[in-house]
């Protein structure tokens, strides 16, 4: 009986339009990426879904997730969570969200999600990025936009 009836529930989500469930995507906090470099978001750029949820994770200490300044969509809101805590965030509009790591923002360990159409891209290209994360920034952008 339990078979029979997920079953049902699965073919229903399969036919119902607008049904869909949610994501959840990690991203991890690092002092060393994969490729060997320092202070890192891995993957520093999340594609999502309004309605997904973004998992920061602490796997080196010293890190934490927190939304940039004006680096959000028009009406949602930044998040700051605190050094070495995981803290998920919902993405509740299309848009880029741009984060950081707060101690170490100017060491260029910043990232984005982009959910949707990247409505305010160009709202957060003006945004002032200190050292490192100047140039980080430039190569997320390039990489948003390749993919449009």
């Amino acid at each position: 009986m339990k078979r029979i009836i997920l079953a049902a529930v699965l073919a229903l989500m399969t036919v119902t339009p607008g049904f869909a469930i949610a994501a959840d995507h990690r991203v991890e906090m690092r002092n060393k990426g994969s490729d060997g470099s320092a202070m890192i978001f891995e993957p520093r750029l999340v594609r999502a879904e309004v309605g997904d949820t973004v998992t920061f994770v602490a796997i080196d200490k010293g890190h934490n997730s927190s939304a940039i300044k004006k680096g959000v969509p028009d009406g949602t809101a930044e998040w700051k969570g605190e050094i070495n805590q995981e803290i998920t965030v919902k993405i509740e509009a299309p848009g880029v969200y741009m984060f950081q790591c707060t101690p170490h923002f100017g060491m260029g360990m910043i990232g984005a999600i982009v959910a949707g159409q990247p409505v305010n891209l160009e709202a957060v290209k003006a945004i002032k990025f200190p050292g490192k994360a100047k140039q980080v920034a430039s190569e997320i952008f390039a990489e948003i936009e390749a993919d449009d």
